[in-house]
């Protein structure tokens, strides 16, 4: 029994002794920063109307784009069969050349979502097999690899409602759940860093929880952002195009006709007054992680600060210049940012009520 003892407590000092936790620290910073960065093309493919432009899902071949006239022409077609198509880009005037165009960001989006799958597998992988990765973590790798391959499924299934239906966009409700799951998926790589970079300068330092403060501050964060991704797949940023009022009035007139629920999700001036100011309901709660964490990890507050009073200018300056593409897309990138410095607070608060024991 003793030498079985021995033996076990050796191979956990061989596991600690291999242990890289900076290294896969730093790997997941990157995987976070390539996240943000589809976020943003993703922004482009929704704002340019791109996102129907590839019909068909095709995981290996689907990552050359066509190379010939006639292959370009081939998919033109099968766009052309699209609600999209026949009720508002054919009617527009659209020709082979703008199709083009559209085609090229959302076969960006999907290559970067290749590439963010490959950047986390093979590393993962060879970390694996080094023994780098530091005990306890590989469940928690795995379900990140797990995140990142839904977050695929969900963006076909996106979509797939817009294909060979009437319909002109996709679902605004996949959309928040594409859109969503990549936010939290980020938020996990961050958290996950942090309590690896944590441990790196600790190697006796157990991974962080989430404060209750931090908890409701999330739930706070997630209806705004909910909101967001409904107002982006209803085309909502374009019911009103003056701030603070909605078309000279503070609350614009839903459409009730069928209900107080269907108009809470899909009312586009209902929807476009709620993100309006439930974004203050999240400055507030923003602010008080900021300010639970100021004195522990001044970085992190300043980083909570700046990206949130930037978002809210850029969220005006959206409505202002009627949906401009590249202010709407900047929006959406702060977004992201944000979410990334609310996860290192929420860490950072976490971390602090540990150190208060």
């Amino acid at each position: 029994m003793a030498t079985q003892s021995a033996s076990l407590t050796l191979t956990r000092d061989d596991q600690k002794a291999s242990a890289r936790p900076l290294a896969l620290a730093r790997w997941l910073y990157a995987v976070a920063s390539l996240v943000v960065v589809i976020v943003f093309v993703g922004g482009i493919t929704r704002l340019t109307e791109s996102g129907l432009s590839i019909t068909h899902w095709s995981v290996v071949t689907g990552i050359l784009p066509p190379l010939t006239e006639s292959a370009w022409q081939a998919e033109f077609d099968l766009y052309r069969q699209t609600g999209e198509y026949r009720f508002e880009s054919g009617p527009a005037g659209m020709d082979l050349a703008a199709f083009k165009f559209i085609y090229f960001w959302e076969w960006f989006h999907r290559i970067l979502g290749r590439v963010i799958g490959l950047a986390f597998l093979l590393p993962m992988v060879w970390f694996w097999i080094r023994g780098a990765i530091p005990q306890g973590y590989k469940p928690r790798l795995l379900a990140l690899f797990a995140l990142i391959c839904g977050q695929g499924a969900l963006g076909w299934y996106m979509v797939a409602s817009g294909v060979g239906t009437d319909l002109t966009d996709v679902s605004h409700f996949r959309l928040s759940a594409h859109l969503l799951t990549a936010l939290f998926l980020l938020g996990g790589l961050v958290w996950t860093a942090r309590d690896l970079q944590m441990q790196a300068s600790d190697p006796t330092a157990t991974p962080v929880r989430l404060t209750g403060a931090s908890i409701v501050i999330a739930a706070i964060l997630f209806v705004q952002l909910l909101l967001g991704a409904w107002v982006a797949g209803l085309n909502a940023g374009h019911a009103a195009y003056d701030w603070p009022l909605m078309n000279g009035q503070f609350l614009p007139q839903p459409d009730l006709s069928r209900g107080w629920f269907w108009a809470l999700t899909h009312d586009p001036f209902l929807l476009q007054f709620l993100h309006r100011w439930w974004a203050f309901v999240a400055v507030a709660a923003l602010i008080w992680l900021a300010r639970r964490v100021r004195a522990t990890d001044r970085m992190a507050s300043i980083a909570i600060h700046t990206a949130f009073g930037t978002m809210v200018l850029l969220g005006i300056a959206t409505v202002m210049t009627e949906v401009s593409l590249w202010v709407a897309v900047s929006h959406q990138l702060v977004g992201a940012l944000l979410v990334a410095s609310v996860a290192w607070g929420m860490h950072s608060d976490g971390k602090r009520d540990v150190a208060a024991i």
